[in-house]
């Protein structure tokens, strides 16, 4: 938890309760349903809260956003971010049913009203979003062909309306129909933490 509250200092009561939660939280949970590596459960913060919260460095989400999580596993980056943004509505999707269950039980227990999670797939979901956020789900061509359709046509914050991806390694390949228009930002811009060494955020718009 501490390292959450070394970049986010003005967090409100309730968002320090909600954070600090998590942890007893995945790791009960993970007992009974894998959503996060056991090998990965005591890195919980750095590796799934922290880099979750290293989209809050590119865009500061208006009141009213709705963003898609697409592939959401079990609330990643969604969870962290509906936290922290709780003006914004976010809606979290994944193919597997026990992993939304997981999801929804974590949003009940810290009381996270900002989050609808569904058991669907990407291409069924119909709804229309400012931005879908996601964490190395698919390649970004496959990606998009699945996800244009859910973006909204009208604007409302500074960042134009699209995809924001958490990536790692050597990314020149799968950018390469994306090169005039993607924007990489390195997440140890952001963070200190070694583990965030080339990895980033891929933000495209649509």
């Amino acid at each position: 938890m501490e390292e959450i509250l070394r970049y986010f200092q003005c967090l409100t009561d309730k968002q320090r309760q909600q954070f600090g939660e998590l942890g007893s939280l995945y790791r009960e949970w993970n007992e009974k349903i894998n959503v996060i590596s056991r090998k990965d459960i005591d890195n919980l913060y750095v590796h799934h809260v922290l880099h979750s919260l290293s989209i809050a460095n590119v865009i500061r989400f208006k009141e009213g956003t709705e963003i898609l999580d697409f592939g959401t596993g079990g609330g990643f980056p969604g969870i962290p971010l509906a936290i922290l943004f709780p003006d914004s509505r976010f809606k979290l999707i994944d193919g597997t049913g026990k992993k939304i269950k997981v999801v929804n039980e974590i949003c009940q227990a810290i009381d996270l009203k900002n989050v609808e999670a569904s058991h669907v797939r990407g291409e069924e979901e119909k709804g229309k979003f400012d931005y879908v956020v996601s964490r190395a789900v698919m390649p970004l061509s496959d990606m998009t062909k699945i996800l244009r359709k859910n973006i909204h046509s009208e604007q409302r914050n500074a960042l134009p309306n699209g995809i924001l991806t958490l990536k790692g390694g050597n990314l020149q390949e799968e950018l390469k129909p994306f090169r005039k228009i993607a924007e990489v930002f390195p997440i140890s811009d952001f963070f200190c933490e070694e583990w965030f060494q080339e990895k980033y955020i891929i933000y495209l718009p649509l």
